[in-house]
């Protein structure tokens, strides 16, 4: 039975909007008051034959902005898949409709904000990877829902689910008051979610990728790196390989988040910004927080930390070994393996090195395995909790590698794969396999640094290529741009539609209203006079006078640009975040 309603049809009048459950047996109908914002159960009968009518697939949630409320729908899905079979749905477009019915109570400045403040909504549900389901609750993995009460498994999806991973938690703050109305709303992760149906040696069996990213310390790359006060860790997601056969369901987790104390590496226009680890405050308590939850949650932890060893990046993989030195937590051990110094001049089958060397740890920890008849066989007692600058590219490498031994045990057990085989021999699920994984590298990398991740072509075929150097220098550059230019927004974006700030409706000072410094407006029209520059350069090569008169043209202006860049501090150029105050991001 579903736990919230899946078929839905939303009457919009001009007092009111209603949304009827059209699921078999159901007469409930949620009635929105459009002027004093009441929420409530009616019936299909008090729906005015006038109403304006149209089918929509979910309630995202309700936020306030300048305007005054607005209601979030769903208007499109697309199936994934059935997960243990229960239908899987990708929400693809949304539909944010305004309580009033005209804007004329603004002012101009307001009108501006509260269209800024739409796009901002827009931005987030425009970045690909919303999830949901009517009756599988997707928060939670397969060993945390086998180990709880009849009570729990009767409670709605909102009510029994992961506030980490619910991103519409703050949207769906008035359906969490009214227990009478919680089967209208749809919890909903972000994050990535793969379902195959596979085939090796003729036996059938269905795979599946989920990973879940925290909606706590969420953000863009360089805006949100740390922990806060409670321990959270920025870019934290939770990843899950799931495998169905005959009756037998078999589940293998690992975590991922940015190394956790407090540091911070702000955009300057570099291409990577020093690191800056904190000095005026007390890193221990956050994070033993940090790692108290994670022992709640998934016991055991093996921290895989795969920065580099020299450098920029040397003093926090020294300082987060010293902090699990000092913490002296039995549960906690750590593991640095510098991932480019031991894969450098494409030797990556080194990375072999770190798989076998935490191969007795994985096999103490073990898997999740319910038998057919539903009998806990095996629990997963520990986790590996991996980490990079970012927490994407080199982490789902070595993510990837471990899942995949994880299978091969778990197939063989099953009695999927022979005796002697291995899974890297399985041509055709390796295929799905190594594209999946990739697929999901992409998805977070989106998500979190605005651009696909790096070192697919490993992942997806095994080796590093040129074309896969090309494309990762690509990628870098988009997300040079965007991480100085773009990220502001989308921070400002994420915070907004986390509740992170919160609008005030029809206030009189705006919070946008911050004017650019007239040297951010520069930075532009240096860059196109510099371009422009080396374009002539090109274009006059060959003729001495021509080419040197270009020569001395470009280095003129590429000096200027440099020069200005360094005289007024690559800070002064970047995109920054508006709406959320200093303190929350540090």
């Amino acid at each position: 039975m579903a736990l919230s309603f899946e078929n839905l049809k939303l009457h919009t009048t001009p007092e009111r909007f209603y949304v009827e459950a059209c699921d078999d047996g159901v007469e409930d109908v949620l009635s929105i008051d459009r002027v004093s914002t009441e929420v409530t159960l009616t019936v299909k009968k008090d729906i005015p034959p006038s109403a304006i009518t149209r089918p929509i697939y979910g309630i995202l949630g309700t936020i306030r902005l300048v305007a005054g409320m607005y209601l979030i729908v769903i208007t499109r899905r697309k199936k994934v898949g059935d997960l243990l079979q229960h239908s899987i749905w990708k929400a693809s477009d949304f539909d944010i409709i305004s309580y009033k019915k005209t804007m004329l109570h603004l002012t101009d400045m307001q009108l501006q904000d509260n269209k800024t403040f739409l796009a901002m909504i827009s931005h987030v549900l425009s970045v690909d990877g919303f999830y949901y389901s009517n009756s599988y609750d997707l928060t939670h993995t397969l060993q945390r829902l086998a180990n709880t009460s009849p009570e729990f498994q009767e409670m709605s999806l909102l009510e029994r689910a992961d506030q980490r991973f619910v991103w519409n938690g703050h949207l769906l703050r008035e359906f969490s008051a009214q227990p009478e109305i919680q089967k209208f709303a749809i919890p909903v992760i972000h994050g990535f979610i793969a379902i195959h149906s596979c085939s090796i040696n003729g036996k059938n069996f269905d795979w599946f990728l989920i990973s879940r990213r925290s909606c706590f310390r969420a953000g863009v790359r360089y805006y949100v790196r740390g922990i806060d006060s409670e321990g959270h860790a920025a870019n934290f997601v939770e990843t899950e390989q799931i495998i169905h056969y005959m009756g037998n369901k078999a589940s293998f987790v690992q975590t991922r988040g940015s190394i956790p104390f407090f540091w911070s590496q702000r955009p300057n226009l570099k291409y990577k910004p020093k690191p800056q680890i904190n000095k005026a405050v007390n890193h221990m308590d956050g994070f033993q927080r940090h790692f108290d939850s994670q022992i709640i949650s998934y016991g055991k932890q093996v921290v895989l930390n795969l920065v580099n060893q020299k450098g920029s990046e040397k003093p926090l993989e020294q300082a987060f070994a010293q902090m699990v030195s000092s913490l002296g937590n039995g549960m906690v051990r750590y593991l640095a393996f510098d991932f480019h110094k031991e894969c450098s001049k494409m030797r990556w089958d080194r990375l072999q090195i770190l798989v076998k060397q935490v191969a007795e740890t994985q096999d103490d920890f073990g898997y999740f395995l319910v038998d057919a008849e539903g009998r806990v066989v095996m629990q997963q007692d520990g986790i590996f909790r991996s980490n990079c600058m970012d927490c994407l590219d080199r982490t789902n490498v070595i993510q990837s590698l471990l899942a995949r031994r994880s299978l091969q045990i778990q197939l063989q057990r099953l009695g999927v794969l022979h005796v002697g085989q291995n899974i890297e021999e399985q041509v055709q699920f390796e295929k799905v396999y190594k594209n999946a994984w990739a697929d999901n590298a992409n998805a977070c990398a989106k998500q979190y640094a605005g651009t696909g991740a790096l070192k697919t072509d490993f992942t997806r075929t095994g080796k590093r290529t040129q074309w896969g150097l090309v494309m990762d220098g690509w990628n870098s550059l988009i997300r040079y741009y965007k991480n100085n230019f773009s990220d502001g927004f989308r921070q400002d974006s994420i915070d907004l539609f986390l509740g992170n700030y919160s609008v005030e409706e029809g206030y009189s000072t705006s919070p946008l209203n911050v004017q650019a410094d007239w040297k951010f407006l520069a930075l532009p029209i240096i860059m196109v006079v510099a371009f422009s520059m080396c374009i002539i350069c090109l274009l006059m090569a060959g003729d001495t006078w021509t080419e040197t008169l270009a020569y001395v043209l470009f280095w003129g202006f590429a000096s200027i640009g440099t020069g200005a860049i360094i005289l007024f501090n690559g800070k002064d150029f970047v995109d920054t975040p508006k709406l959320v105050q200093k303190e929350k991001m540090d």
